[in-house]
């Protein structure tokens, strides 16, 4: 099967492992705050506002609880977007307010944040759509304006920029993934950074059963008597990372920019080979001064034939799928809004395969078998009198 994801693990990852355990502490330690240092320096920010935690969405919920979010609040979204995002709103009591988004790139445009906020407001939650920026700039500059803070969920680009300034780093709070499925993984694990510096303490200690000490050394290395104590200021969670996961995070980081070089390649050949084939829209290109990276590829097809052309790349080993299903349309946040564009999107969009261990021959496996199947299916449609491609 040729997967849209797939990790790249190996014998750097396995040795840096093997010191871990011949140090023999596994929790959150050296290896860990390394990590924290590493991800700061590859984010061109301050150290003290990032944390490795063990997923994207555990700093999602933690990103709500800092902005103290409640009942009498509103949060934007774009309802092109993973459930963690709605689900980290909802379970404070604030409103998830979905926002359309533009039908080709999947982002949300400034204008379409803007339509959805209310006097009610109090954040504006943006996903980068695989991996290109979007308008974050503006979005950001919207949010200052406002008065409006701003969470970036950056699980899709780790690599992403907009004239030098990295994706997650525009607004108030930027969580990023590392889960099994993104370019770079931990199995398990993400980071969240904090812009405000008190805001950043209070995220270690909710990380730690709110406590200012995450073990019972640190209180020992101070000197303290009856280091056992508990030092806490306020209920908390445990959603630290560990020096095992830390470990591999730091070998991945490492190999992040060939990750994405090769992506980008694959990218540029689907680019390349896919170009001006009728009934088969590509992504648009990036604007001058951004920089993607590549977690996603995408073509649009005639919302007629876009599953029959998925069920027949499935049945010759090419897996493809979509993401992200739209929130407002669920059952769970089924919402009276009309987001035309979302809508359209998300009938139109299948995304291809697109990781760094995809040899050539697989694209060309992959190219081939999507012109055939969407010949195949155009045909069909046509000959029964329905869609045709766009």
């Amino acid at each position: 099967m040729i997967n849209v994801f797939q990790p790249s693990l190996g014998e750097e990852e396995l040795e840096a492992i093997r010191e871990v355990f011949s140090r023999n502490w596994l929790g959150y330690g050296p290896r860990t705050q390394t990590f924290e240092t590493e991800f700061a320096a590859h984010l061109k920010v301050d150290r003290e506002g990032v944390l490795f935690i063990n997923s994207c969405t555990s700093g999602l919920f933690m990103a709500m609880e800092l902005l103290e979010l409640g009942p009498a609040d509103d949060v934007v979204l774009p309802s092109v977007n993973f459930v963690a995002n709605a689900n980290a709103v909802a379970v404070t009591g604030a409103q998830p307010v979905f926002c359309d988004v533009d039908p080709h790139t999947l982002n949300p445009t400034v204008a379409d944040v803007e339509r959805a906020l209310t006097p009610r407001t109090k954040a504006v939650v943006v996903l980068h759509y695989g991996g290109h920026p979007g308008e974050i700039a503006g979005i950001a500059a919207l949010c200052r304006d406002r008065g409006v803070a701003l969470v970036e969920d950056a699980a899709c680009s780790i690599a992403s920029s907009v004239d030098g300034t990295m994706c997650g780093t525009f607004g108030d709070i930027g969580v990023w993934s590392l889960d099994a499925r993104k370019i770079i993984t931990t199995g398990d694990g993400g980071v969240i950074r904090v812009r405000d510096p008190e805001l950043a303490r209070r995220a270690h200690r909710l990380a730690y059963h709110g406590m200012v000490d995450r073990s019972s050394f640190t209180a020992m290395a101070d000197m303290r008597r009856r280091w056992w104590e508990l030092a806490v200021q306020e209920i908390g969670r445990r959603t630290i990372g560990n020096d095992i996961t830390a470990a591999i995070g730091s070998v991945q980081l490492r190999r992040l920019d060939g990750f994405v070089a090769r992506r980008r390649a694959i990218a540029g050949t689907y680019d390349r080979m896919l170009a001006g084939v009728e009934g088969i829209r590509l992504p648009p290109p990036l604007p001058a001064g951004h920089v993607g990276s590549h977690y996603f590829y995408w073509v649009q097809l005639d919302a007629a034939i876009r599953d029959q052309v998925a069920e027949d790349l499935l049945e010759r080993g090419i897996y493809t799928t979509f993401r992200y299903p739209p929130l407002h349309r669920t059952p769970l946040y089924r919402a009276d809004r009309h987001l035309p564009h979302t809508d359209e999107a998300a009938e139109t969009t299948l995304l291809l395969p697109v990781h760094q261990g995809l040899t050539d021959e697989d694209v060309e496996t992959v190219v081939g078998e999507l012109l055939k199947a969407v010949e195949n299916r155009s045909g069909r449609a046509a000959a029964n009198g329905g869609g045709g491609t766009r």
